[in-house]
């Protein structure tokens, strides 16, 4: 009987293979995963810190980090980044070898309420809570403020974030209980009334037009109150 080396070579590289892939398999599901390289995108760094996500990264109430890598649930991880409420958006990754990344995003706020309940107001009109690494500074809110009805201050407080003149000088907004907005200027005492946001835009430039006017001739502080309440004039009380 002749042997057929060559279907004899073929069955031993068949086996070869599907050792070395089982081999492979096996060492990469029991692979240990890395610690998490995180990275924070965008300007707002300060807010959360790489601590804070590494607590966050949990699965099986324990530290992803010498977990099996078969075992991960980037879906979970990403999940439980974006329930913080620091964080607006979070990417997790892995690569083939094991190693786990989270980009994170963190919100930006842009006015501070400041009643009963101290948070910030972040760029898309949302709620976070404030930071034990770090204080925003940013516009007081105060007044009549409801968290779930913030729709108001927040048109304010967006239109001040996004004017230079205004950014500078505004510390303080006020909700009326009419809902009508006041506002108070850094270095100045008197309270500028603005009434409802109807009309801001002209409302906003008479108040620059006036404050210019009124700097240049050391009159600010005559004033406790500026009403721009009618969008044609602004009408001024002395003190």
């Amino acid at each position: 009987m002749k042997i057929n080396y060559n279907y004899i070579k073929v069955i031993g590289l068949l086996l070869l293979v599907g050792f070395l892939f089982a081999f492979s398999n096996h060492r990469n599901k029991t692979r240990k995963v890395s610690e998490p390289n995180i990275t924070f995108l965008g300007e707002n760094k300060l807010f959360i810190t790489d601590a804070n996500v590494s607590k966050l990264l949990i699965q099986n109430r324990e530290p992803v980090s010498q977990q099996p890598k078969e075992i991960i649930d980037l879906n979970k991880l990403e999940s439980a980044l974006k329930s913080n409420p620091m964080i607006k958006r979070a990417e997790v990754f892995m690569s083939v070898n094991g190693a786990l990344s989270a980009e994170i995003e963190q919100k930006r706020p842009i006015a501070r309420v400041n009643t009963n309940a101290s948070y910030y107001i972040d760029d898309e009109g949302g709620f976070m809570p404030l930071s034990h690494n770090y204080t925003a500074r940013v516009p007081l809110v105060t007044g009549n403020i409801d968290k779930n009805k913030l729709e108001t201050v927040f048109q304010f407080a967006k239109t001040v974030d996004e004017d230079d003149f205004l950014k500078k000088h505004i510390i303080e907004i006020r909700q009326n209980d009419d809902n009508t907005i006041d506002f108070k200027i850094r270095r100045n005492s008197f309270r500028v009334h603005l009434g409802t946001l109807k009309q801001l835009e002209k409302k906003i430039n008479n108040f620059k037009a006036f404050y210019q006017k009124a700097l240049k001739d050391q009159v600010l502080d005559n004033y406790a109150v500026v009403n721009l309440k009618f969008d044609k004039q602004v009408i001024c009380t002395k003190k």
